[in-house]
């Protein structure tokens, strides 16, 4: 690395690390965000991060000084308004507005600010309402105050002409391309409009809306573009600019301003009036008379005024590092990274990384901004889907995000979905924050990455390293004749079901309520839903929601054992003395209900106050225990293709995820160990786990390593199961206990992702149904056992 660092220095030195600051950004980094250590953090466009310089500051003013309300006339009041006072002008210096042509008002966020310029706007029939499609969700939310007015709203889209000889003798350098108008009846991909489009629509020069007369009003949405290059009000003079601080400086969050030009201040009309924002009012006759003052007219109530004090400790490290310093070391980033991954190649030549924002012609000579928003494709032209990139980017230490980022507009633009298709998308049952990353074979979101002023080389070249080892196909190896490949899992097909086996049942285990402690037996009854009793019971918390480990931790702690002679499910949790006896043979419940589990509907009774109160107890929240009593028979034929991991069959399944059993052998477990064993260096703590770590229903030993994800069918004495694929595994196996602690690592899922990927799962053990349907007798369901011991014989046809 100290190579390449050495020749990305001799491209970007200039511009890297603030060489004319008080300190580089190597000890700004080391001093002041320390706990960034182990990771990387490339989510600045979402939220900047807060130095502790900065929080000690704030500290220590806080400790040092005496706040009070604005809203009076003692000391302490008076400071908080002299205060309040230089620091609307210090967030007006920083957009070089002058006080004498602008006002500061401070809202909750730039959200706030654009709402109440929608709210405050006199709309009417003869208002026109345009915005760029490469806009955020808070901007369009504008719309529905211009449209329920009687005013016109128009989507364009805006490109900006390079060569000034192909504008066809047009005023400006832009090209437009309106959508149709709209009546009532990119924080994406980085790109920066250019700022001379404020003139030219004030002048009435911009192509659309020469055509319309009047008034013509500019409103930046500047909440991300003001972290590197704010908008230069004197130059650009716009009627309304917004921003949150958190976007700038990491801290307050919850804060931001509307920048309003004077003449513009007057336009804007609040029906309702507060605390703060009247001269006089008279409770019984409807009279009010409301303060001069737009920024009091404005600010509802108290303002945050602490959070407004903490500013200037912001705003010190900003001028510190100057802002032309923070844009210059963040585009050096962002335009070394673009150029990486641009020449990312598969061993075929196929490209890694599909950039959006820009042509890739131009990136290579430009310096861009310091947002970067692509999606990634295999070697076969696919999709990797957007939230296999951050799982995976979370095993590795990367923050980023991904998604569409609140701006449909521009999502829409650049992933090239039309209009039937968001809507088919969401007919699928796609919904922002969901996992529904690919539709159709096409994604419906991308992945973004932003550097923010504390961002180093070894931030960049991290994440570098990650996509490259992590979604650039290399040559593909043999592994004790098992293919190891990162996008797909190598199924050997040469092998039949043996007449004799070796493989046995090595251990059964018995898992009665979700997420909570297993049990083992030495043998074990079958019913139409699996194991007997296996995850017929849950936890449902207080919002309706359903209650794992990943959710609650504690529930790991909670023991269960089953009698069958007594009929008695029987809990411990070392947060209550005493255990609760539940019995499994009568529905000793109180109400009937059905919930939705995972997209399975089931029908549950639910237990009572006393029983309640136990697990609450137990998990430190309240909730509620039910126990399934039915299910939604599901279905699916299944078509031998083994790049499909079908899941629905004609049986019943309990409060499982997919399959009613799942099974590990214990030589991939040996293999897994082997792996995590070799990857622990530099005197790192020898990683290892156990079959346990999976929560397997069975495990069995005699197989080669990985041989069960070959398996269609097996049996193990007179049961007979049908496999449903590989198990998707989550970052639940990540999860176990130490000293009574619930303690979370990276592994082992990050090391089965180096190796058990397809296509976006990880891989490990085997879903399996039993087959009840073949043990009929005399129109009599058997009940079937297995016992630890018995052989095992599985068919690959």
């Amino acid at each position: 690395m100290a190579q390449s660092k050495e020749e990305f220095l001799e491209q970007f030195g200039g511009d890297y690390g603030y060489p004319d600051a008080p300190r580089g950004i190597d000890e700004l980094r080391a001093a002041d965000f320390k706990r960034l250590e182990g990771m990387v953090y490339l989510d600045h466009a979402g939220a900047t991060l807060y130095s502790e310089a900065q929080m000690a500051d704030v500290a220590k003013d806080l400790m040092s000084n005496v706040y009070g309300n604005p809203h009076s006339q003692s000391d302490s009041s008076m400071a908080t308004s002299d205060l309040v006072t230089s620091m609307r002008h210090l967030v007006l210096k920083y957009f070089n507005a002058s006080p004498r042509d602008y006002k500061c008002i401070f809202t909750s966020g730039a959200t706030a600010a654009l709402k109440l310029v929608g709210e405050c706007f006199p709309w009417s029939g003869d208002s026109c309402y345009m915005y760029t499609m490469e806009n955020h969700n808070s901007v369009l939310g504008i719309r529905e105050y211009a449209l329920s007015k009687g005013a016109t709203v128009s989507a364009v889209d805006i490109e900006e002409v390079v060569d000034p000889s192909k504008n066809q003798g047009c005023d400006s350098l832009f090209k437009i391309s309106k959508r149709s108008n709209q009546r009532r009846e990119c924080n994406f991909s980085g790109h920066k409009f250019n700022l001379s489009l404020v003139k030219l629509i004030k002048e009435g020069k911009f192509i659309g809306t020469s055509q319309q007369q009047g008034r013509w009003m500019v409103l930046i949405d500047a909440a991300k573009g003001c972290t590197t290059e704010p908008p230069n009000l004197t130059v650009y003079p716009a009627d309304f600019v917004v921003c949150s601080f958190y976007k700038i400086f990491g801290y307050p969050t919850g804060l931001g301003a509307l920048i309003v030009k004077n003449e513009a201040a007057g336009l804007l009309n609040k029906t309702y009036f507060s605390g703060g924002t009247v001269a006089a009012s008279i409770a019984d006759i409807d009279y009010v008379q409301k303060r001069k003052s737009i920024e009091n007219v404005l600010e509802d109530g108290t303002i945050s005024f602490l959070s407004i004090s903490s500013l200037r400790y912001g705003f010190k490290i900003i001028d510190m590092l100057t802002i032309s310093a923070i844009a210059r070391h963040t585009a050096s980033l962002a335009t070394y990274v673009r150029r990486k991954m641009m020449d990312l190649k598969h061993s075929n030549e196929k490209n890694v990384c599909i950039i959006y924002g820009q042509q890739a012609s131009k990136v290579k000579d430009l310096k861009m901004g310091p947002t970067i928003t692509f999606n990634l494709k295999r070697e076969d032209c696919t999709w990797f889907g957007y939230r296999e990139v951050e799982k995976l980017a979370c095993l590795s230490g990367i923050h980023l995000r991904t998604g569409c980022f609140c701006n449909p507009g521009a999502c829409a633009k650049y992933l090239g979905l039309s209009h039937s298709d968001l809507v088919s998308n969401f007919e699928a049952g796609h919904v922002c924050w969901d996992d529904n990353d690919i539709i159709n074979g096409r994604p419906t979101g991308a992945v973004r990455i932003s550097f923010g002023y504390m961002s180093t080389y070894e931030d960049a070249e991290e994440f570098l390293k990650f996509l490259q080892s992590s979604f650039v196909s290399k040559a593909v190896g043999l592994n004790n004749g098992y293919m190891v490949n990162m996008d797909t899992l190598h199924l050997v097909d040469d092998w039949s079901q043996q007449a004799t086996s070796d493989i046995r049942l090595k251990s059964i285990t018995i898992y009665p309520v979700k997420s909570c402690q297993g049990f083992s037996v030495q043998g074990w009854p079958l019913t139409t839903g699996g194991l007997k009793y296996d995850r017929e019971w849950l936890l449902q918390g207080s919002g309706g929601e359903i209650l794992t480990q990943k959710k609650v931790p504690e529930l790991s702690s909670i023991r269960t054992l089953i009698d069958l002679e007594l009929g008695k499910l029987f809990l411990e949790s070392p947060k209550r003395k005493d255990k609760l006896q539940i019995s499994v043979l009568e529905n000793l419940t109180h109400i009937s209900a059905e919930v939705d589990v995972y997209g399975q509907r089931y029908e549950v009774q639910t237990y009572g106050d006393k029983v309640n109160s136990w697990f609450s107890d137990a998990i430190g929240r309240p909730c509620t225990f039910m126990r399934c009593t039915s299910s939604k028979h599901r279905s699916c034929t299944i078509n031998g293709r083994r790049d499909r991991l079908c899941r629905d069959t004609r049986s019943k399944l309990s409060f499982v995820n997919e399959g009613q059993l799942l099974l590990v052998s214990e030589e991939s477990i040996s293999d897994l160990n082997s792996r995590l064993s070799s990857g622990n260096v530099n005197g790192k703590q020898q990683m290892f786990v156990d079959a346990m770590r999976f929560r397997p229903n069975i495990v069995v030993s005699g197989s080669a390593s990985y041989d069960e994800d070959n398996w269609k069918r097996l049996n193990i004495g007179k049961a007979y199961f049908t496999s449903m694929g590989g198990c998707n595994r989550c970052q639940m196996i990540n999860l176990y206990q130490s000293s009574g602690q619930v303690i979370k690592s990276k592994e082992p899922l990050a090391t089965l992702a180096s190796y058990r990927r397809q296509k976006g799962k990880i891989l490990f053990g085997i879903l399996l149904n039993y087959e009840d349907s073949m043990y009929e007798e005399d129109d009599a369901v058997v009940e079937r056992w297995i016992k630890v011991g018995q052989e095992v014989y599985p068919s690959t046809e």
